[in-house]
């Protein structure tokens, strides 16, 4: 059993704290956004007409997502224009597709999530251990670049040696090629690495699928209600500040099992 070398982590909901209704307030700003800048190009839609292109691009997407790949940024906001009307994309001058995908993107610093209170000491205490240090997160309706400044922001990008988000590469977590990519930049095999996070399939079994040690942070979804097979994370956590911790302790069984 080789030692650990690298750790990676998730972002939602375990480097960054969130709640629904957060999500929803971010979702009202880019539809009231996108009206604005619609009107200010002499075109009329309502809210309603644009919730429902919204909702038909957030299933799209999803669906992408489920087959483990992902799209861009760019192309996700076209997807949305396309459903409010196949032919807007064409009638739209430039400038205002920019806006929009500024409005879509900003929605996110305007109603942000909290960094976890011990991210900062968490991955410090990380680093310390002369570990690299790695991301891989699905972005959903926000591009990578955005998590990069936010990260910048709260004083955590530069603790990073690399960080992979979906939009960028195409494809999305629990496939295996997110994880090789983002071994691959780390100059690590999976058995020298552990990927930490909160979700029981993209981020466990789907780090163990990949040959890497899991770390599962515990609470965030009832496992009972999820048509999944069984999770076996090698250590349960129940909070972020645990992590290094639990680190300590693989890397224990790793050594003593050479």
């Amino acid at each position: 059993m080789q030692d650990i070398a690298a750790v990676i982590f998730d972002l939602w909901q375990t480097l960054i704290l969130d709640t629904r209704e957060n999500g929803m307030t971010r979702s009202k700003l880019r539809l009231s956004g996108t009206r604005d800048i619609l009107e200010s190009v002499d075109l009329d839609y309502s809210i309603s007409e644009l919730q429902k292109a919204y909702d038909k691009c957030s299933i799209h997407c999803r669906e992408i997502r489920e087959h483990q790949e992902d799209i861009s940024f760019v192309q996700q906001v076209d997807i949305f224009i396309g459903f409010i009307d196949p032919n807007l994309r064409d009638q739209l001058p430039d400038q205002a597709v920019k806006q929009i995908r500024e409005t879509y993107c900003n929605a996110f610093f305007s109603h942000p999530p909290l960094p976890h209170p011990n991210s900062v000491e968490v991955l410090e205490a990380i680093q310390n251990m002369d570990l690299k240090l790695g991301m891989i997160s699905n972005t959903g309706m926000t591009p990578g670049y955005a998590f990069r400044e936010f990260l910048s922001q709260h004083n955590m990008l530069n603790y990073f040696d690399t960080l992979t988000f979906s939009d960028e590469v195409s494809v999305s977590k629990p496939s295996k090629k997110i994880f090789d990519s983002t071994l691959h930049e780390l100059n690590v095999s999976p058995q020298e690495a552990v990927h930490i996070g909160d979700h029981p399939v993209t981020d466990v079994n789907g780090a163990k699928s990949a040959g890497l040690h899991t770390i599962w942070i515990e609470g965030f979804y009832n496992t009972d209600e999820l048509d999944i097979p069984s999770i076996k994370a090698d250590i349960n956590v129940k909070d972020l500040k645990d992590v290094p911790s639990a680190i300590t302790q693989l890397r224990t069984l790793s050594q003593r099992a050479r």
